[in-house]
């Protein structure tokens, strides 16, 4: 903003026009050039993390919708088997609907967190400085749901490609196309209530975790930003904290995602929660493949955040060294 309005006093100056209609152009051309640059920062990050750990997010997925007991060890089995018989990029299968899914969903998500720290911000008097605890979790919450309603089919498409062989899907238009005709056009959106209850936490969580480590940070250690390292610490926190808060919803979610191919007719999140516990229990059904999680979630969570921080810085170094050549 500080750009825009020495922009707005030069103009003011030297054409003699009102400091108003100088000083507003500018401004809501830095605005634009904001949600840009969280736009493309966000795509960034989701797609750099996510590739990061696909054939772990696939072999959790996997697990997650059948009845196996989930190990390290036949979880390194799967792995190895999957790679012996389909290939090494079979790792990866799902990976290019994922990258359809999660581009947008991370664009809009980190877009909305910085929108709607800005608007608590201005609601709560906190223009210009750190939130307070609760309305961190609040922008963190508010985006992650924005963002899955808006891309949930995808979620839906990417679950598919990652549980089936590649023969019954040959791309992501074949999936709409095949669910559509045999299932109906809601089955794209089977799983979406137990998406959105459990990306409350968990973008909630995330988000205010790593808001609040950054604050943290700045106070006890005098520096303004952390390190890169440092960022990837706090983000693989806010990841470990998000996603155990919310991963029973997550096995449900997938469940309910799945239902259609595995053999399975899952009617509503409370139906699901207790078929999986009378068939494996509480523990190895709700919270199958956690440990992995804990793997790959502060992995891809600490990548994601530590990308579309360091992006957006460099953008903005960017412009500004295009501002003072002009």
């Amino acid at each position: 903003m500080g750009n825009g309005v020495r922009e707005g006093q030069v103009d003011f100056k030297q054409q003699d026009v009102e400091p108003v209609s100088a000083h507003l152009p500018s401004e809501g051309n830095q605005e634009k050039k904001k949600v840009l640059n969280s736009l493309m920062s966000g795509a960034l990050a989701g797609a750099v993390a996510k590739t990061a750990v696909a054939p772990l997010d696939r072999t959790k997925i996997m697990f997650q919708v059948s009845s196996k007991r989930f190990s390290a060890k036949e979880a390194y089995r799967l792995i190895y088997r999957t790679y012996l018989n389909e290939g090494f990029w079979s790792l990866w299968r799902g990976n290019s609907a994922t990258m359809v899914r999660v581009i947008p969903y991370a664009a809009i998500q980190f877009c909305a967190h910085e929108e709607y720290k800005q608007l608590l911000g201005s609601y709560y008097g906190f223009q210009g400085k750190a939130l307070t605890p609760f309305p961190r979790f609040i922008a963190g919450s508010l985006a992650g749901t924005t963002a899955a309603m808006l891309t949930y089919p995808l979620d839906m498409v990417r679950a598919r490609m990652a549980v089936t062989p590649k023969e019954m899907y040959s791309n992501i238009v074949h999936v709409f196309i095949r669910i559509s005709r045999e299932e109906g056009l809601k089955t794209l959106y089977r799983g979406f209530t137990p998406t959105i209850l459990g990306v409350i936490p968990y973008a909630g969580l995330s988000f205010f975790t790593y808001e609040t480590l950054k604050k943290l940070h700045a106070d006890h250690s005098g520096k303004l930003q952390p390190s890169p390292p440092e960022r990837l610490l706090f983000g693989a926190c806010a990841g470990l904290i998000g996603q155990s808060a919310s991963y029973p919803l997550d096995v449900v979610r997938r469940r309910m995602q799945t239902a259609g191919v595995m053999g399975h007719t899952y009617s509503s999140i409370l139906l699901t929660m207790q078929e999986i516990i009378r068939e494996e229990g509480l523990i190895r059904g709700l919270y199958k493949g956690l440990s992995m999680n804990w793997v790959k979630g502060p992995i891809a969570v600490g990548i994601s955040f530590t990308t579309f921080d360091l992006t957006q810085i460099l953008l903005r170094k960017l412009q500004h060294s295009t501002n003072v050549e002009r």
